[in-house]
């Protein structure tokens, strides 16, 4: 059984930056495509980017350009670089594989973006 453990959440300025961390443990995920999502406040959990076995990468269109996806396999984690942050990415932030079958959910980490 994979736990997932996400971290570096906080309170950041329109424009900052943060970086997520998604560390693994129970299980190696180098041999799954992983996923950030996250959930705002009354809204559906989305889809935020994804890293493939091979690090070939796909974002959604509203953090193109801002958001960097990456792994590091040998430390079984999936960090989430965000950059250029607005207050619509205020959100809880969860790691999991991008497969319909999913990993039981971690706890997430909190992104606000406000002034």
């Amino acid at each position: 059984q994979v736990q997932l453990v996400e971290s570096g959440g906080g309170l950041v300025q329109p424009g900052g930056s943060l970086r997520l961390s998604c560390a693994a443990s129970g299980s190696r995920i180098s041999i799954y495509t992983m996923g950030w999502y996250r959930q705002a406040p009354g809204k559906q959990r989305e889809s935020v980017a994804f890293v493939g076995t091979d690090v070939s990468t796909n974002y959604a269109d509203s953090v193109k350009g801002r958001f960097t996806i990456s792994r590091d396999n040998a430390k079984n984690t999936v960090y989430l670089q965000m950059n250029n942050l607005k207050p619509e990415d205020t959100a809880v932030y969860y790691c999991n594989k991008a497969s319909t079958t999913k990993f039981s959910w971690g706890q997430g980490t909190q992104v606000t973006v406000s002034s």
